[in-house]
């Protein structure tokens, strides 16, 4: 227990790396004033947007710990103090997002300034950027979890039983309830508002008046930028630290009971998930300084280099970790209905180590799937690229297509990586593959938020008026980014999955469910309504982006129309770029509420009007169709984005080449905008909803055990019933 007081110096170290990498990135220079001037409005537009969402997000907050402190005084086992847990979480989690904006919305002027003269320092300078918000999402996870730990562990664990720990976690998982919902909110809402911004740039720029992308003409292009920041910068850090802090907490849950023995009175395995998040933290920094390029190289080979680092060296830590913490054997019980414990799984400490690198290499055949999916060049992209040829309708058959077929091998990989670390280290083994996947996520969450900063690089370069020299860098330096988002968000929903199945299992050993019989027409019924919600999710989510889309589209035609000589580029005429950005504010903060809460009130209804076997069929239903439909929509919409790149760059398809502004361009771009909510508001959001419901219901399971008692006699496993009937 005593490792356990080094976590928090863990997340220090990680804190001066964010002064000093920050301070770093503030010396470089910032290029010529029309540059600072865009670069100001974008940062004015997401601090205004960020302060207006977390107006809305304090009044929920409030309103949540309250009902928790509330439903808290009615079981001994739980305790009022989960009401600092949930504000915590929900402070450190916008904490997290506001610290990749506030730095991304500097970087951003910096990169272009940086692309002027070399591609390699605009990498250096966006993934600094990238690499304080990854750290900061990290630091400030282990450092909630490790603190809370340590306080409720004082308070509450003074038997050192098993009971006094559950006790201890089930008041911690307030905290990450906290960090899942404001990072439900936060990514609806940041991707409601950069995708109605985005679409509505694309078709009233791009698609009817014929112009470029980025063109200062087009009054949603600030808006538009502004979007990238807070959907794919703090929407990405606030869901990322949701999902860690899950993964990490549904690990401990399930070590409660995995011992060297009966008379163990030791908690190595709630620890140690801990200690490998703390490990993974330093290993990614150290890897930060992998990732360079030369001018002229490959920058998705630098990033890949800098990822694979970070895995092989946490990897390396994880065995010494692991055996020296764990028992030499390790039992795995249950507790049955009586009390007593059942011994379900025993296996040595090294298989825990197995798990782990399951875990790291499920992770990174996910990241590798989806790169093949999305990037340019590759089959599946390309073949977009060619059915745009003849039309949209075609683009869009196309897109639907690779998307479809790009969750077969994703879920082949992950139903291996369950079943494989089930058979070395049981339910255990299951989330500490998942924390071992998670435990690189300060490279991971680098990685991808390099992506919008280098977009809005290019951006800037575009509405200053640089040389087209700056923005092929910055272009080169997107269509990555592009991959890497992709990368980033497919790595999210492996990781929901695993992360989903432990807390299910924590969910099943808190309310004494053994199995789920499907036969059973009320679990049965569970199980479609749970497969209903993520489609309903996600129709709220998009549509809503296409509400909020058409309104901008409207305003854009309406500047044109109005404000002579705005399309013509006459000087010193200028576009109303702020009643863009608050088309988007207002549409993000109005729109967010319903999904999000939809993710927090199905399992509560289900579970308190039902009891457990149906919110557990419910919990099923969407996990599985959850992970499906996030992986279809995310990769759909990456690979849309870069067939219409491709055609940007200029792409050959049998004897002739087509380029930026030609016909068959637009085509992509009609698929491009259908492509963005998929893979910017809805898809990445599932993993919130798979995960949010799960610690929701684990949260509700003490108080639904009491009121819907499960019938043992009814919820008995097949086998021991088979064993029953043959004794007669």
């Amino acid at each position: 227990m005593n490792l356990v007081y080094l976590v928090p110096f863990v997340a220090l170290l990680g804190f001066v790396y964010i002064f000093f990498r920050s301070s770093w990135i503030m010396k470089q220079s910032e290029g010529e004033p029309k540059m600072k001037h865009i670069s100001q409005l974008i940062a004015n537009g997401a601090m205004a947007f960020l302060k207006a969402e977390y107006r809305v997000l304090a009044i929920f907050i409030v309103i949540t710990a309250a009902l928790l402190g509330g439903l808290s005084l009615t079981d001994a086992n739980s305790s009022p103090l989960i009401m600092l847990a949930f504000v915590v979480g929900a402070v450190f989690s916008g904490t997290a997002g506001f610290i990749g904006m506030r730095v991304a919305t500097r970087a951003n002027v910096r990169t272009a300034q940086a692309a002027r003269s070399s591609l390699s320092k605009a990498l250096d300078i966006s993934f600094a950027g990238g690499s304080v918000m990854g750290t900061g999402v990290v630091s400030l996870g282990i450092l909630g979890l490790s603190l809370l730990f340590l306080l409720f562990n004082f308070l509450f664990n003074q038997g050192n039983t098993d009971a006094d720990m559950m006790r201890v976690l089930n008041v911690l998982t307030g905290f990450s309830l906290g960090a899942e919902s404001i990072a439900l909110f936060a990514r609806v809402g940041g991707g409601i508002y950069t995708k109605a911004a985005d679409v509505g740039a694309d078709l009233a720029g791009k698609v009817v008046a014929g112009i470029p992308e980025d063109d200062p003409r087009n009054p949603a292009v600030i808006a538009d930028n502004v979007g990238d920041n807070v959907g794919d910068v703090a929407g990405m850090g606030a869901d990322l630290f949701g999902s860690y802090v899950s993964t990490v907490l549904a690990t401990m849950v399930l070590g409660v009971l995995v011992k060297a023995g009966t008379n163990d009175t030791g908690f190595a395995a709630v620890i140690l998930p801990l200690l490998i998040a703390a490990v993974g933290t330093i290993f990614s920094m150290v890897s930060f300084f992998a990732v360079k390029v030369k001018e002229g190289g490959n920058p998705q080979g630098a990033l890949n280099r800098g990822n694979v680092l970070a895995i092989i060296l946490t990897a390396i830590a994880s065995y010494f970790i692991i055996t020296n913490v764990l028992p030499a054997e390790c039992h795995e019980y249950k507790k049955m209905a009586d009390g007593t414990l059942t011994e379900m799984h025993t296996y040595p400490s090294i298989n825990i180590f197995y798990s782990v690198l399951i875990g790291l290499i499920v992770g990174g055949l996910i990241s590798f799937i989806t790169e093949f999916y999305c990037a340019m060049g590759r089959r599946p992209v390309m073949s977009i690229v060619r059915q745009s040829l003849s039309s949209p309708a075609t683009n869009i058959i196309g897109g639907i297509s690779v998307g479809m077929e790009s969750t077969a091998l994703p879920a082949i990989v992950l139903a291996s990586g369950i079943i494989g670390s089930f058979l070395v280290g049981g339910l255990y083994g299951v989330a500490m593959a998942a924390a071992g996947m998670m435990a690189t996520t300060g490279i991971q969450l680098a990685i991808d938020a390099f992506g919008p900063i280098a977009d809005n690089a290019g951006g800037i370069a575009e509405m200053s008026g640089l040389p087209k020299e700056v923005r092929k860098n910055t272009d080169v330096l997107d269509a990555v980014g592009n991959t890497t988002a992709a990368i980033g968000k497919g790595f999210a929903i492996a990781s929901a999955a695993l992360t989903a199945l432990a807390l299910f299992a924590a969910f099943m050993e808190i309310t004494g469910l053994q199995a789920l019989d499907i036969s059973n027409p009320w679990v049965l019924g569970g199980l479609l309504v749970g497969g209903m919600i993520p489609y309903l999710f996600s129709s709220l989510a998009i549509s809503s982006v296409g509400r909020a889309a058409n309104s901008m589209v409207l305003e854009v035609q309406r500047q044109f129309r109005e404000i002579k000589g705005l399309l013509e580029g006459k000087e010193g005429v200028e576009a109303d770029y702020a009643q863009c950005i608050t088309i988007s504010t207002q549409a993000a903060i109005r729109e967010m509420m319903a999904p999000g809460l939809l993710a927090i009130f199905v399992p509560t209804f289900v579970g308190f009007v039902f009891g457990p076997e149906v919110l557990g069929g419910v919990l099923t239903g969407v996990l599985i169709s959850g992970v499906l439909l996030a992986m279809f929509q995310s990769n759909a919409g990456g690979a849309w984005d870069n067939a219409k790149k491709s055609f940007e760059a200029g792409v050959k398809i049998g004897n002739d080449t087509y380029y930026k502004g030609s016909d068959v361009h637009k085509n992509s771009v009609v698929g491009d905008t259908v492509g963005d909510p998929f893979k910017d508001t809805s898809g990445p959001s599932m993993n919130i909803l798979i995960k949010l419901t799960c610690i929701v219901a684990l949260i509700i399971a003490p108080y639904i055990a009491k009121l819907h008692p499960v019938n043992h006699s009814q919820n008995l496993p097949v086998k021991p019933v088979i064993e029953q009937v043959e004794k007669g």
